[in-house]
Parts: C-alpha cells; sequence; structure tokens
C-alpha cells in the first residue's frame, strides 16, 4: 500500500470516528473542504504543518496519528 493511500484512508476514518463533516474539519483545521476532499482521496500529500493542523482539529496530536499511520504502514 503506497503512503498517500494509508494518509488518505486514516483521515477518513479519523474525521468519520470524530463524527465531522469534510466542512467541519477543514474549519477546525483552518483548510478548504475540498482540499480535505483531495487528501482523503489520496490526490494530495500534505506538509507536516498541514498534518499537525489536522491532528488537532480531529483531537488528537500529531504524535499520535503519525504512530497510527506507522501501524497501518507496517513501518
Amino acid at each position: 500500500m503506497k503512503h498517500r493511500q494509508v494518509l488518505s484512508e486514516l483521515l477518513r476514518e479519523l474525521r468519520q470516528q470524530a463524527e465531522m463533516s469534510q466542512e467541519t474539519l477543514a474549519d477546525k483545521a483552518g483548510l478548504h473542504r475540498t482540499y480535505i476532499s483531495q487528501l482523503e482521496r489520496g490526490l494530495k500529500s500534505p506538509t507536516l504543518d498541514v498534518l499537525d493542523a489536522l491532528a488537532r482539529a480531529l483531537g488528537i496530536t500529531l504524535k499520535t496519528f503519525l504512530a497510527q499511520y506507522s501501524r497501518r504502514f507496517g513501518s
């Protein structure tokens, strides 16, 4: 599985677990809704700053987000 695919699936699952729409997540993270959609479809690769903003908006730390990513990727 590719990095971008793992990241997109994780982001979508965390957003859904938090019971947030793409628009709500985007607002909380200071991003545009279409960018969240592109991330979840694997069309864009976020920077670390964007990942940090997304994690905070989801109520978790960047460290927790990256640990979950790492477990899924099998690293």
